[in-house]
């Protein structure tokens, strides 16, 4: 035990020391669902290093919001809502000391069936190459050096929306282009901007923006964001924008709401209504092939996106009010399903033998990596407030973001 704290002592003093912007650390969490956007988290895998009680070091209102908080070096960034305002801040992560805030005017009224979750931005801005990139819940885009929280350029919003009035859609990266989903509701286009000037290089209007983020793929030798849209699953070729393959899927009032998981040829999805389907896509001549691999019913997502462990994938369902599952990718077969009553929405992440699940209700849930039943380790209470930011994990330091607050919790 002596050894495993000195080794994460170690783990924090070499986190504290890199320069805010220097070489990207493998510690660092600059983007949704962590460093390579698979919901793998750069923290210590052993269960004895979760101890009884996490300590909590400090805590700070930051303003309304389901973003992320991002963390690179020892500068933590958060998207927010101030009244008629969204503001990026940079925040010391010694202290919560915020170091800077820039802000621009954004008035948004939430709907009716919304309005429990607030008007704060809901999509988790992206850190590349000293800068950030987010889009507020009126589709404004922004680009922000990091360093000074200096606005670089912004994009206006549209009087299009999302049916539910709610951009989330988190923008992805590649090479020198950071690429959103702007529009709403049946009129929409995935769009890549210039990361240094913010010109659009191109776009893809073939459908509406849905409420969940992409990933990018590499299949049949041709890179490409995938991502679901309002109504469709889609494929687009990053360099161009090419549309390269499309399906239908559709959910109840068009809510599809995650993001899709990629192992090997594999594409697995879900949402509100449908199973939980794993595709294989291929290139045969000049075709591309999307193939049903297998369907699992037992197991759907709506809100909540799933990690991959080896070939175990491991989620949160949304039948019996929330249970936790783990299935077979090869087969689709379900391995394990948890009792009811879980949680209605999870964010999940992994690292190692070990998954972590920050509930809405604010409990942290650690649990073992196991093919054969749910087996938690340790459950942590972390905010008595709305949890529904994905939390960012960094060495021994745990990150939530509630509804308002930004709090640092570590190991020891």
């Amino acid at each position: 035990m002596r050894l495993i704290r000195a080794s994460l002592a170690l783990i924090l003093l070499a986190l504290f020391v890199i320069p805010t912007h220097a070489q990207q650390a493998s510690s660092d969490w600059t983007q949704f669902r962590g460093p390579n956007r698979d919901g793998v988290a750069p923290a210590p895998s052993d269960p004895q290093a979760w101890p009884t009680q996490l300590n909590q070091k400090w805590k700070v209102e930051v303003g309304l919001g389901y973003a992320t908080p991002l963390v690179v070096g020892n500068r933590i960034y958060q998207f927010a809502r101030k009244g008629e305002r969204e503001v990026m801040m940079g925040i010391d992560a010694d202290s919560g000391k915020v170091l800077w805030e820039t802000g621009y005017e954004a008035k948004f009224t939430m709907m009716s069936a919304t309005v429990q979750h607030g008007p704060g931005p809901k999509a988790t801005p992206v850190f590349s190459n000293g800068r950030l990139y987010s889009i507020g819940m009126t589709g404004i885009v922004t680009a922000y050096d990091a360093a000074s929280g200096k606005q670089v350029w912004q994009k206006p919003g549209s009087a299009l929306m999302p049916m539910f009035t709610t951009h989330s859609f988190s923008p992805i990266t590649e090479n020198n282009l950071v690429i959103f989903h702007l529009g709403g509701h049946d009129e929409g286009a995935i769009t890549a901007f210039d990361m240094t000037s913010g010109d659009v290089r191109w776009t893809w209007r073939g459908d509406g923006p849905g409420y969940g983020s992409p990933v990018l793929a590499q299949f049949g030798g041709t890179r490409q964001i995938v991502t679901i849209t309002q109504s469709k699953l889609v494929a687009v070729d990053v360099a161009n924008g090419a549309l390269l393959w499309e399906r239908p899927f559709v959910s109840p009032n068009f809510t599809n709401s995650n993001t899709p998981v990629v192992t090997g040829d594999l594409l697995i999805v879900s949402s509100n209504g449908p199973p939980t389907s794993a595709y294989r896509v291929s290139k045969k001549g000049t075709e591309w092939v999307v193939e049903t691999a297998w369907e699992n019913a037992e197991v759907p997502m709506r809100l909540s996106d799933a990690v991959l462990a080896g070939d175990v994938l491991f989620g949160i369902s949304t039948r019996n009010s929330g249970q936790y599952f783990a299935v077979d990718v090869k087969t689709g077969k379900t391995l394990w399903t948890s009792e009811g009553r879980q949680a209605a929405h999870a964010a999940i992440a992994r690292s190692g033998d070990l998954f972590f699940s920050m509930e809405e209700d604010g409990e942290l849930v650690v649990a073992r990596n196991s093919r054969t039943a749910f087996e938690p380790l340790r459950r942590y209470k972390l905010s008595e407030a709305a949890t529904w930011a994905q939390p960012s994990y960094s060495g021994n330091r745990v990150f939530v973001k509630d509804l308002s607050t930004l709090a640092l919790w570590t190991l020891n």
